[in-house]
């Protein structure tokens, strides 16, 4: 039972991206205590998304490699279920929401950064976590 290097690759996305989200919850922003807080931003919309994505990957994952040489017709049907899931939320929401949020977010930036990312934000936000937070969605 060897890990193949694209299921070890995924278990090291979805930790990272938990420890952006864990990063970016940290940060006492002045936004975060209104209306909405957080969840109010597509980016981080998209950010909860992937990691539900890459953690239902991990899991499909883990379950084919556990019920691989198994013959129980019920453990297949689960695995094909899971499978369907994770296709679905890639089709569906991962990448288009990704793909949407980090080529709207860098052609406003580049445009008018202002508009998007003021100067202020980075008294709060460091460079690696804005980069993390907007430019790794490509799935």
């Amino acid at each position: 039972m060897a890990l193949v290097p694209c299921q070890v690759l995924r278990a090291a996305i979805l930790l990272s991206y938990f420890s952006i989200l864990c990063n970016y919850k940290a940060i006492d922003m002045p936004a975060h205590q209104t209306y909405g807080g957080s969840w109010k931003f597509l980016t981080f919309i998209n950010l909860v998304i992937q990691a539900v994505f890459f953690g239902i990957c991990v899991l499909t994952d883990l379950s084919s490699l556990l019920t691989k040489g198994n013959d129980s017709q019920e453990q297949e049907r689960q695995l094909k279920k899971l499978i369907s899931l994770r296709d679905w939320m890639m089709a569906v929401l991962a990448f288009p929401i990704g793909v949407f949020v980090v080529t709207m977010f860098w052609s406003i930036y580049i445009y008018d950064r202002e508009l998007v990312y003021p100067k202020l934000l980075d008294n709060f936000i460091p460079p690696w976590l804005n980069h993390g937070m907007n430019s790794i969605k490509m799935n």
